[in-house]
């Protein structure tokens, strides 16, 4: 008897963490020649020529670069070096440190929770993290030994705040303002990743404690508000976020190449960050944190923000599955109508003259960035990340972009904007 219960309490576990099965079955990318999809071979072939030309130029050390339509791999293909002292090459299964494309994939996990009737987006986060209770607002700083004074918050922040960056949080030691690099440092905030032994629990109980940048939800100020929402996810679902993140998001979708800290086997795809010295690339020193943080030191802290490393292959998987609107392969992880939420205007009229608003996961293109040009249909959804890596996808063209670089302090890379502009020039139907 003891046997059956058992059993039966390990099914009903696994039936509510698995993932549902859909009546919508999407095959997994797979290559396809342009012309079967609407794209010009010609013109993708001006994309390669550009970007052999950028690294034979100097101005970048290497890239993968990835493009597919309607479900289908026209374009993937590597350039350059992902060690150039060494002289290693980069392939395309290379594996890039993702940095800030990791807040998608969090804000993805928060809102599987959601559609779970765990919590409303509207929920004060005190409710499930109590340390945030009672927000304060900066008021004044004395640069001299950075103490600071506070007012008392007339709103709280709410899980709608942390993703859409208007909690008032901010960034740290990438902060616009002087001011909280210094209070985020005196207090001892991880603000991106660490190979420190330290949780991202411990990190955001601190940061509760802090004052905001303004009142929630009165502007868009970039935040760890995603590192916050990883130690939500860990409270809502009681497991570990990189355990969560595995067996709800990356195994489903077979991203068997996404890792916080990746697996011995994995570390000779991992590509340097490099940077120029003297016209010569050159591996970016430890600075303020350690390059190597996906494959050394204690490994503890899941950065929700920042922390994720994979291949273009493996993001370009989590994309299609939201251009199917939330399925993949037969797995459904969000509803339709929750994607059409995540890609709604979040933040009203905060971007107002800008080209693009910001959803639930993604800064979203409106009318006037398409009729820019060079950014895809209004509805487009994109981001970047630390390490210059950027992915876009568009719903209309059913067209994905990404572009894979690990540099940092360069002035002479224009290969961003012209992989985008190029991309969509490429359509031909």
């Amino acid at each position: 008897m003891r046997k059956i219960n058992l059993f039966f309490y390990l099914a009903i576990a696994t039936i509510g963490f698995a993932q549902t099965p859909s009546v919508k079955i999407s095959p997994d990318l797979k290559p396809a020649s342009p012309a079967t999809v609407g794209m010009s071979d010609i013109r993708l072939k001006r994309i390669d020529a550009m970007l052999k030309q950028a690294v034979k130029d100097g101005d970048i050390p290497g890239a993968v670069a990835l493009i597919a339509r309607d479900g289908k791999i026209v374009f993937h293909s590597a350039y350059g070096l992902a060690n150039n002292t060494a002289g290693i090459k980069i392939y395309n299964d290379a594996i890039f440190r993702i940095a800030s494309q990791t807040k998608a994939i969090t804000s993805t996990a928060v809102m599987m929770l959601w559609e779970e009737g765990k919590f409303k987006l509207d929920d004060p986060v005190s409710k499930y993290i109590p340390q945030f209770k009672d927000a304060k607002i900066l008021d004044t700083f004395n640069e001299t030994d950075t103490t600071y004074t506070s007012i008392s918050s007339e709103k709280e922040i709410t899980i709608r705040h942390l993703i859409t960056h208007t909690s008032g949080i901010g960034y740290g030691v990438i902060d616009g303002d002087p001011r909280f690099k210094a209070i985020y440092h005196k207090a001892g905030i991880t603000d991106l990743f660490t190979t420190e032994d330290i949780s991202i629990e411990e990190s955001v109980k601190k940061l509760a404690g802090l004052p905001l940048h303004h009142t929630p939800g009165e502007k868009f100020t970039y935040s760890e508000g995603l590192d916050v929402l990883g130690y939500f996810i860990e409270v809502i679902s009681g497991l570990p976020f990189d355990e969560f993140l595995r067996t709800r998001i990356f195994d489903p979708l077979g991203m068997n190449d996404t890792w916080f800290y990746l697996p011995k086997e994995k570390y000779d795809r991992l590509v340097n960050v490099q940077h120029k010295v003297d016209g010569e690339w050159e591996k970016y020193p430890v600075t303020f944190y350690d390059t190597d943080y996906p494959i050394k030191g204690a490994k503890r802290f899941f950065s929700g923000g920042a922390g994720l490393s994979s291949t273009a292959k493996d993001y370009a998987t989590f994309l299609q599955m939201y251009l199917n609107k939330g399925e993949l392969n037969g797995v459904r992880l969000l509803s339709r109508t929750t994607v059409r939420s995540i890609m709604a205007n979040q933040i009203g009229e905060i971007w107002k003259d800008g080209p693009k608003n910001y959803g639930l996961a993604f800064g979203i293109v409106n009318q006037k960035g398409e009729d820019s040009g060079g950014l895809g249909s209004e509805g487009t959804f994109d981001w970047g990340g630390y390490f210059n890596t950027q992915y876009f996808a568009d719903p209309e063209e059913q067209i994905i972009g990404i572009l894979m670089k690990q540099t940092q302090g360069t002035s002479n890379d224009n290969t961003a904007w012209k992989f985008r502009q190029m991309v969509f020039s490429a359509v031909d139907d």
